[in-house]
């Protein structure tokens, strides 16, 4: 529910010395729009290779892999950063690509504890993302420009996977890959233009957490993981 959203609309239109235009949606033509078809002409490939390179450049650790090899590159690399527990989110697609036998046997079988985001549980789900040594997420749109992940944290996705644990680990479908922050925008539109459900938080991640606010001296690690890894999988 909006509140008080006509009195604050009627301000803004007294403030113009007009009144509120209630019907018609204004037309936004622009006559430069660059932001549209910048770096659109790369292929896949291409734009893979952008993201790679900027990995380097916000401290992330880059693998590629295959959807038949994705569980033991997962496997290797939760080892590499010392084992669990482990935060994940409630995710069909952990199935799709072959990881529920590791989430939900092999990984507890060995002594790793696993948390499964699950509505049914709360805030619990929140206090375990914060003793997590890992958490691990898909990532729903992925922006070359950047290397950043674009995560919809919905009902059993919350966002604390990503954001409290020690380390980060987020699976990359391929197909995901776009330019940059232009067509995540137009593909969240799209979903608002055909009255989608849209996700309540979106979140934008580009790597570990790092701040240069004091002195400009880089930091990574200030609030949030202290190391990342993309995985990107070849789903086609």
């Amino acid at each position: 529910m909006i509140q008080q959203r006509e009195t604050f609309l009627n301000n803004i239109a007294a403030a113009l010395g007009r009144e509120v235009n209630k019907t018609k949606k204004p037309e936004r033509n622009w006559k430069h729009n660059p932001q549209a078809v910048t770096l659109t002409d790369l292929s896949q490939d291409e734009l893979v290779q952008l993201f790679k390179a900027q990995c380097v450049n916000i401290h992330t650790d880059y693998v590629e892999t295959t959807a038949a090899e994705l569980k033991a590159e997962l496997s290797n690399r939760v080892d590499m950063y010392g084992g669990g527990p482990i935060s994940v989110w409630e995710d069909e697609r952990f199935d799709t690509y072959g990881l529920g036998v590791l989430l939900r046997e092999e990984w507890p079988q060995a002594g790793v504890e696993v948390n499964e985001w699950d509505i049914q549980k709360g805030a619990d789900n929140i206090k375990f993302a914060e003793k997590a040594n890992v958490g691990i997420t898909f990532s729903d749109i992925t922006l070359a420009e950047s290397a950043t992940v674009v995560l919809f944290s919905n009902g059993g996705q919350g966002r604390s996977v990503s954001l409290l644990p020690q380390t980060y680990i987020a699976i990359i479908p391929k197909s995901t890959l776009v330019p940059r922050m232009t067509q995540a925008a137009q593909a969240i539109s799209k979903k608002v233009q055909r009255e989608e459900a849209v996700p309540p938080c979106i979140n934008f991640i580009s790597g570990p957490s790092n701040s240069a606010d004091i002195e400009m001296n880089l930091v990574v690690g200030v609030h949030g993981p202290v190391k990342a890894t993309y995985i990107i999988v070849e789903d086609r």
